[in-house]
């Protein structure tokens, strides 16, 4: 396993989380990723505390949406970053997922035009070009990024999509630089993916290996067996209920996720999310992430890698977060 990055999202205090990308750059890891899902925690924020305290680790999104920040903003967010963090930045992006997008006023209608639009325009704009572009969605007129302070060569800022359904996944191999594979799903899912990926770049003329295939990888580590999968079992229950995508992803019995949405509330309480863990079967978790001893998680990730996935971006979920980075460490 000659890659392998770290995902961080809430579970801790940003300046835990920096010191914990500080030793993941220690031990050898490529990259940190930070998450923008719920309305928890903006990415862009810990992304740049990460970024300032680290030399050669790369940074990335994993991911934002699309459909919240005017695209002119969103590259010069990648700019400001790529300033502070020359050739480290990665732009990951994702199409986000109701009912949390319905919930704050925003209709996701045409995701893939609305993703194509995006990530056009993006790339001309990182490209320090000049642009113009009337679509459906982005409307610009004559605008580029104007660089007082810094430099005005074009920007090495990969965009990467975090695919889940397959018209999307399709579409990343044809149009993006890498594709963030999701997680909560078993090996075999990639299967299917690469697939997608392979058909999206045959239509841009190039390979399947032009394509980045990072994937987040639910990663819970434990000397107990049994108390790394309980680690893990309290977000995915959480997920399984809130994010249908996933849920769809993951192969879960539709009666299993009715049963957990309706014990959780928008946003759950750790009271809600435990009554509803007993619904999830610890084989469920299992075969979804990679949970237990070293060597057992090892294992685990490993079919990622040999299913496709390129580099694992592990989101620790029991307690001892240093025992994950050591347990899969470069160096």
């Amino acid at each position: 396993m000659s890659r392998v990055a770290l995902y961080l999202q809430d579970k801790h205090e940003i300046r835990e989380g920096m010191a914990y990308a500080q030793y993941a750059e220690q031990r050898g890891f490529e990259a940190v990723w930070q998450a923008e899902s719920r309305l928890v925690r903006d990415a862009i924020v810990p992304m740049a505390a990460f970024a300032a305290v680290t030399t050669k680790l790369k940074i990335g999104s994993g991911v934002i949406n699309n459909w919240t920040r005017n695209i002119g903003l969103l590259a010069a967010t990648f700019l400001t970053l790529d300033d502070l963090a020359p050739n480290r930045i990665i732009c990951g992006i994702g199409a986000w997922w109701d009912p949390l997008a319905k919930n704050v006023g925003i209709e996701r209608r045409k995701p893939l035009l609305a993703m194509r639009e995006t990530i056009m325009v993006m790339k001309k704009l990182l490209n320090m070009e000049r642009v113009t572009f009337h679509g459906e969605f982005h409307h610009v007129d004559g605008i580029e990024l104007d660089v007082v302070h810094g430099r005005r060569e074009p920007r090495n800022v990969p965009i990467y999509i975090g695919a889940t359904g397959d018209a999307m996944m399709e579409m990343t191999g044809e149009i993006a630089d890498g594709c963030v594979l999701n997680y909560c799903v078993p090996p075999e899912y990639n299967l299917k993916a690469m697939d997608l990926l392979e058909k999206g770049a045959k239509k841009a003329g190039r390979s399947i290996d032009a394509i980045d295939r990072p994937q987040l990888v639910v990663c819970s580590v434990d000397h107990d067996h049994k108390k790394a999968v309980q680690a893990a079992k309290e977000l995915l229950t959480q997920y399984l209920a809130q994010q249908p995508h996933i849920a769809k992803a993951s192969g879960t019995p539709e009666e299993t996720v009715k049963k957990i949405q309706s014990i959780l509330g928008w946003p759950a309480t750790r009271e809600q999310i435990h009554e509803a863990m007993q619904f999830v079967p610890d084989e469920l978790i299992e075969r979804i992430s990679a949970s237990g001893t070293p060597d057992e998680v090892r294992k685990k990730v490993e079919e990622y890698n040999r299913n496709g996935c390129t580099c694992p971006i592990l989101y620790p979920m029991a307690d001892d977060v240093k025992l994950m980075i050591d347990t899969f460490a470069q160096n």
